[in-house]
């Protein structure tokens, strides 16, 4: 294994692992409202359950949008003067990722401020099977594996093993979670402003997708080529926000002692 020779390697790694640990808090708490529909002794068995499910999808998912950002060659182009572009798979699918993931960034956000996603969902009649809970798991993990993918695509796209990497943060995450579905979800409660950190973090991975769909299509602007976002740049604001973070979360543990 070459690939972890390299210091950007391992930093992709880290990085990721830690965003799909904290971006799938959400998950967590959705698959915990429908485990505790079910008796209390099947609760943690559904939990368990749902994360191995979200980690299978996830890397079913990472294999299949693998394969389509392979796919390289204009299949269509356009040019208008001011505007060229030659259409990719490749293109579109990190395009097409970046407007969801600002998409959905930004409508979490808008749920995380007034709160009712969770109040909605609390409404919502018992169900009491277990099959049935099950589904509402898998449904629950597709929907929550799309901005996790995307997040490990536009974190290692152009990295040497991008699928290896982002592979082993999935498996690494989910471990994680299942040891320590309770504590996290409690650290996130007492500490919100770590989830609404990551999510604009996710924001400046949306936007560097589409940066990165629009380079690979060589697309132009009033003859400017639209260039590529160097994962430095990212990394490293994502490295000093987290650091202010866990200096501000220091600051107030001191001051409440």
């Amino acid at each position: 294994m070459e690939i972890f020779l390299y210091a950007d390697t391992w930093i992709a790694l880290l990085t990721l692992t830690f965003l799909e640990v904290v971006l799938g808090i959400d998950n967590i708490i959705f698959i915990s409202i429908s485990a505790n529909k079910l008796p209390k002794n099947q609760v943690k068995k559904a939990t368990l359950i749902g994360l191995a499910l979200a980690m299978v999808t996830r890397i079913l998912l990472l294999f299949s949008v693998s394969y389509l950002i392979a796919l390289k060659d204009p299949f269509y182009s356009v040019d208008i003067g001011w505007f060229k572009t030659g259409l990719t798979g490749q293109s579109i699918i990190l395009f097409l990722g970046g407007i969801f993931l600002l998409y959905k960034s930004t409508k979490e956000i808008r749920h995380k401020v007034d709160d009712e996603k969770e109040k909605e969902i609390l409404k919502k009649p018992k169900v009491v099977s277990f099959t049935s809970v099950l589904i509402q798991i898998i449904l629950i993990d597709i929907v929550f594996s799309f901005d996790s993918i995307l997040t490990a695509v536009g974190m290692t796209n152009g990295i040497e093993g991008a699928l290896i990497i982002m592979i082993i943060a999935v498996i690494v995450s989910i471990i994680i979670m299942m040891l320590f579905a309770n504590p996290i979800n409690d650290f996130v409660h007492r500490n919100p402003t770590i989830q609404m950190l990551a999510l604009s973090f996710l924001i400046l991975i949306g936007f560097m997708l589409i940066a990165e769909g629009a380079h690979l299509s060589h697309t132009e602007f009033f003859n400017k080529t639209v260039g590529v976002i160097p994962k430095g740049y990212l990394y490293f604001a994502i490295a000093f926000s987290l650091g202010v973070e866990l200096l501000n979360l220091k600051s107030r543990n001191k001051n409440a002692a």
